[in-house]
């Protein structure tokens, strides 16, 4: 069933940490706490994974105040949230805020279609990491003059996807994190993609739209950012229920923990 506790915290900037020790391609978090008048709220952050899994980030910034919506007039605290566009969830395929260009999502998928017929991946190989589009789109934003707004998936080797996240949380005026609240105390986890997981994976049950998790941090100037998390065997192109579609299925493939 997709995720029961979906939802956002929304608090100030109380403290950032990692886990003490970094066995790189292997499972990784970065801890973000906010400050809310009901106590702490702790969001714990998946930034690495074993080789066989993978994952990657994405900033998507251009944003302002306005396009958040509803979710201005929240207080801060946990607040529930439907599984649909109305309530502020998020959606990393379908939320207007997230979304790539036409051009850029026909462009990408064209590449993907290309791939795949020219070379067939190992079982339990990474099949949806950061693709030659991205790759191209990453080095337009090394130009002096950016041509188009568009974010490209990076590959996370845990630090790096830390690394641009913590600055923007310690000047952000104030920061929701969107993800299932943890059964016991206060937090939350799930603050990435949840939906297009493969067939066969165990968490394909719980795959859903208007579920995902992000790190959107709103500024003072009015300015707005948002971090992204995936793991690299979820897919972006799912049908209705939150699952992949027109891709194979990985059997034997998890994604957290």
């Amino acid at each position: 069933m997709p995720l029961p506790l979906y939802g956002v915290a929304v608090g100030t900037f109380q403290d950032f940490s990692r886990d003490p020790s970094h066995d790189f391609g292997q499972w990784y978090h970065g801890h973000l706490t906010l400050s809310t008048p009901a106590g702490a709220f702790e969001a714990a952050l998946d930034v690495d994974a074993p080789g066989s899994v993978g994952v990657s980030y994405r900033l998507v910034d251009g944003l302002y105040r306005s396009d958040l919506g509803a979710l201005r007039q929240l207080a801060p605290d946990f607040h529930p949230l439907d599984p649909s566009p109305a309530s502020g969830a998020l959606d990393y395929a379908r939320s207007p805020l997230l979304r790539d260009p036409d051009w850029l999502r026909t462009l990408r998928g064209l590449v993907l279609r290309v791939v795949a017929l020219l070379q067939k991946q190992p079982v339990g190989a990474p099949a949806f990491g950061p693709t030659v589009v991205d790759r191209l789109v990453a080095l337009l934003h090394r130009l002096p003059r950016r041509p188009v707004a568009v974010h490209p998936w990076v590959a996370s080797d845990g630090d790096n996807a830390l690394d641009v996240l913590e600055p923007l949380v310690r000047s952000a005026d104030r920061i929701y994190v969107f993800g299932q609240r943890f059964t016991t105390g206060r937090g939350v986890h799930d603050v990435h993609l949840n939906q297009g997981d493969p067939l066969g994976s165990q968490w394909y049950d719980t795959d859903g739209v208007w579920q995902d998790g992000a790190v959107v941090c709103e500024f003072a100037d009015g300015r707005v950012v948002v971090w992204q998390i995936r793991f690299n065997t979820q897919s972006l192109d799912t049908d209705a229920a939150g699952h992949p579609v027109r891709r194979p299925s990985v059997l034997g493939t998890g994604r957290h923990q």
